[in-house]
């Protein structure tokens, strides 16, 4: 937790979070990932001044338990002094114990923010859903609940001016603005008219140009200029290596040259034939794509 401290800006983190994105439907599906259509409403986490300080961050937490599906999941929600957000023990279950931060107690307005980063701890923790280091697997976590649906609190969170800041989570708030825009793009979905916080809105229109440009790489059709004069003087190479590039070439079994790149979508790797225009279907996500290969 950034509390008047320096903020990190920018991508660092940008390949685990793609390759997070990628573990969510291997993992769940594209059914499921489909049954969070809807992120979860302001006024159902909404949390004011007057409200008792346990009953309140109890009722936020059943209410982000409902959101991840884990009925029979009971939070136990406590305040005390400590350097991170936010912690949950993650044990067998059903009761997990989540520590907030007591900076909290008169921030409630970000208790839902907190909450949905620990609640997603537990979702994953009882998928069997993690990455191989600590750092990774908190990446993990902000993606999941970024892009389930609750993760838009995270983002609200931040806060930035001249003489103070506030960010909840571990990805900049440029990445939280990717994965909401990614997960935009796919329930076409105004996660903006919830913000309260400027620059929060700020991230997420920097996060949605950089998803805009995942759709916009070669072979696929919305590549620009640069981008298709680039991919066809290495196709002339091919199979050559291609550095710098999401595309690679390679010869198929009857030594036809496919290509093959990320999908825009769930950044699973796709594989065609180079042969012209292409409809490919991502078998992860199902997203139609339309290549000039």
């Amino acid at each position: 937790m950034a509390n008047d401290g320096p903020v990190e800006h920018g991508y660092p983190h940008l390949e685990t979070v793609r390759a997070s994105i990628t573990a969510l439907y291997r993992r769940l599906s594209y059914d499921t990932v489909q049954t969070f259509a809807g992120s979860v409403a302001p006024a159902d986490v909404a949390f004011c001044d007057t409200d008792d300080l346990y009953l309140g961050a109890q009722r936020v937490a059943r209410e982000m338990v409902r959101h991840f599906r884990l009925p029979d999941a009971r939070l136990v929600v406590s305040f005390r002094e400590m350097t991170h957000a936010a912690n949950v023990e993650l044990a067998a279950g059903p009761e997990y114990f989540v520590e907030l931060n007591g900076r909290f107690r008169t921030h409630r307005q970000d208790i839902g923010a907190a909450l949905a980063h620990e609640v997603t701890h537990v979702y994953l923790h009882r998928l069997d859903l993690s990455f191989p280091s600590t750092a990774e697997n908190e990446i993990l976590t902000d993606t999941a609940a970024t892009y389930l649906g609750a993760g838009w609190l995270l983002l609200d969170a931040y806060r930035e001016d001249s003489v103070s800041s506030q960010k909840l989570g571990y990805l900049t708030p440029e990445e939280f603005g990717y994965v909401l825009a990614k997960r935009a793009l796919v329930f076409q979905e105004d996660p903006s008219v919830w913000f309260t916080s400027p620059q929060a809105y700020t991230a997420y229109v920097r996060g949605m140009a950089e998803a805009r440009r995942d759709e916009q790489q070669p072979p696929l059709t919305g590549a620009g200029w640069a981008g298709r004069r680039r991919y066809a003087r290495d196709r002339r190479h091919a199979p050559g290596p291609q550095p710098g590039v999401g595309y690679a070439f390679s010869p198929d079994g009857g030594g036809r040259l496919r290509v093959s790149f990320p999908c825009p979508t769930c950044q699973q790797r796709i594989r065609v034939p180079v042969r012209g225009r292409v409809r490919a279907r991502c078998s992860l996500c199902r997203t139609v794509l339309e290549c000039d290969t």
